[in-house]
C-alpha cells in the first residue's frame, strides 16, 4: 500500500509513522508513506494557502490552488489514487472501511485546517469525505494517522500473529471479551478462575459470555435517547443549560 498525506504540519504525524506496527509494516517493504507539505505548491512570495472565505465570518479557508496542483502533480507521477478528505461531514470510519482500503495499492490523505476547504476542492476532485466522528479537531493529521494504522495493520503479514485481526472488537458482532495475563494476583485482583482451569470448552464458553455482555453493554449504553432540553419559560436556550 502506498500511501500520501497531504498536511501543513508533516512534521508533526512523521514521528508516529515511523514507530511500532507502521515502522515495521515500512520496513517490510508492505507500506509506503509519503508526507507533502502542500504548501510546497503555491506560487507567491508569501507561500499562501488560506484566505479571508467570501461572504464574511471568522476563520480562514484554505484555497484551491495549492491543493489542486498538488494531487495533480502526484496522480502525474503516480497514477490515480483513492483520494480521502478528512472533515466532519464525512462518513464515520468503521473497521469495515479499514477492512476495504486495506487492499488499496494507493491512497492520498487530504488534511484540512483553519475553517475547512474551499468547496470546489470537494467538487472538483473525487474524494471521499471520512470522519472519526461527531467532533472537530485541529486538522486531519491524526485522522489520517487512524485510518492509516487501522487499515495497515489488516495487510496481510503486518502483524504477527495471522490470526490476531481475526479475534478482536469489530471483526464480527461482537466486542472482544476480557484479556488477562499474569500475575494471578494483582492487588487483591484475581485471574477468573476459569481461564486457569485448563478446560478449553469452559474457557471458550466464558470467552463467548463476557463478549455478548459487554457487546450488550456498549449498545445500551450508545443507544440511550439525548435528554430533551427543558422548556420551562421564555429565552431558555441550550447555551444556558
Amino acid at each position: 500500500m502506498f500511501c500520501v498525506v497531504l498536511s501543513l504540519f508533516p512534521g508533526a504525524i512523521k514521528p508516529y509513522l515511523d514507530e511500532s506496527i507502521l515502522g515495521i509494516a515500512q520496513a517490510q517493504g508492505k507500506l509506503r508513506i509519503e508526507l507533502i507539505d502542500f504548501r510546497n505548491f503555491t506560487t507567491d512570495p508569501h507561500r499562501t494557502v488560506d484566505d479571508r472565505p467570501f461572504g464574511g465570518g471568522p476563520g480562514m479557508v484554505l484555497k484551491p490552488e495549492p491543493i489542486f496542483e498538488a494531487v495533480e502533480d502526484l496522480e502525474r507521477r503516480h497514477g490515480p489514487f483513492h483520494k480521502i478528505l478528512l472533515c466532519p461531514r464525512g462518513l464515520t470510519f468503521t473497521q469495515q472501511r479499514a477492512r476495504e482500503l486495506s487492499k488499496s495499492d494507493r491512497l492520498l490523505f487530504l488534511c484540512g485546517r483553519y475553517e475547512g476547504f474551499d468547496e470546489r476542492i470537494r467538487t472538483g476532485m473525487a474524494f471521499e469525505e471520512i470522519s472519526l466522528g461527531d467532533f472537530v479537531l485541529a486538522g486531519g493529521e491524526l485522522a489520517a494517522l487512524s485510518i492509516i494504522e487501522a487499515s495497515a495493520r489488516l495487510i496481510p503479514g503486518v502483524l504477527g500473529c495471522a490470526q490476531s485481526p481475526l479475534l478482536e472488537s469489530f471483526e464480527g458482532d461482537l466486542l472482544d471479551w476480557p484479556q488477562y495475563t499474569r500475575p494471578r494476583n494483582f492487588r487483591g485482583l484475581e485471574v477468573p478462575p476459569v481461564l486457569m482451569s485448563g478446560d478449553h470448552a469452559a474457557v471458550a464458553r466464558w470467552r463467548t459470555e463476557q463478549a455478548v455482555i459487554l457487546t450488550a453493554e456498549k449498545q445500551r449504553i450508545t443507544n440511550v435517547p439525548k435528554p430533551v432540553p427543558p422548556s420551562d419559560g421564555p429565552g431558555l436556550g441550550i447555551s444556558q443549560l
